[in-house]
């Protein structure tokens, strides 16, 4: 007997460490059980606050009823007494006073039953209100918790990794090689290019637009009424000759 009782006390020491487990690793599910716990908790409350608020429009309706009674016994005890029906007027008299007894016993049972209603109303609502700042609280941790924990992951993940740019030499050394082969032939196709351009066909462009741009400017000038300045040709450059005074040292030398 003994045996089977360590037993029972191992397996609930067992299944009480493994809730403990899930508890830990998932609060989410425990907050929206004590969402789940608290809803319960307030449709009862609600319940019982609607059965006090029924009993208290049960009470106003026997209020009324009860007054209207009073005031029509009212007027038959007047009526009655006044035409001489004492007894009758007696025996309404006795029922009226019972009656104005209920009327007040009821008209206090509805000023405690309403005054109990709004009281836990307003009990209700301050709980309400505490418990869902409660659950904000704990989903602000709950956030934070989270915060940490991938911090912690993310440092442990890095401490276990050795890290260094030599460990990349090797694509870092295609990615060198590639680019200089891409520089080596964009050049040679940029000398390429340049090597193929006729210099002498572009001067004779240059020259060309230049004597445009003159012919041009001789003709708004002439429509103008100016008289356009004459253009100095630029003088080639010519060989140097020689001159009369150096050609007889020429014959000199030759004759010496």
């Amino acid at each position: 007997m003994a045996f089977f009782a360590r037993i029972g006390r191992l397996f609930k020491g067992f299944l009480g460490l493994f809730v403990s487990g899930l508890e830990e690793r998932n609060p989410e599910a425990l907050m929206e059980a004590a969402r789940q716990e608290f809803r319960d908790k307030m449709a009862q409350y609600n319940m019982a606050l609607a059965r006090m608020a029924g009993i208290a429009e049960r009470l106003k309706s026997q209020i009324k009823t009860k007054s209207a009674k009073v005031q029509d016994l009212e007027r038959r005890i007047l009526a009655n007494h006044r035409a001489g029906n004492m007894q009758l007027a007696g025996s309404l008299a006795r029922e009226f006073q019972e009656l104005k007894a209920d009327l007040a016993h009821d008209t206090e049972e509805l000023k405690d039953t309403e005054e109990a209603y709004q009281a836990n109303v307003r009990q209700a609502k301050i709980t309400q209100k505490e418990f869902e700042e409660r659950i904000r609280q704990l989903e602000k941790q709950l956030s934070q918790v989270k915060i940490k924990e991938a911090q912690a992951e993310a440092a442990a993940a890095l401490g276990h990794v050795a890290f260094e740019v030599g460990d990349m030499g090797d694509t870092m050394k295609t990615v060198e090689e590639v680019l200089q082969k891409r520089y080596e032939l964009s050049a040679g196709k940029a000398r390429v290019a340049k090597d193929m351009v006729d210099m002498d066909k572009l001067q004779e462009k240059e020259s060309e637009s230049k004597a445009l741009e003159q012919a041009a400017l001789a003709d708004f000038l002439a429509a103008q009424g100016i008289q356009a300045a004459p253009t100095v040709p630029e003088a080639p450059v010519a060989e140097k000759a020689i001159g009369p005074s150096e050609k007889p040292q020429a014959e000199q030398a030759g004759q010496g």
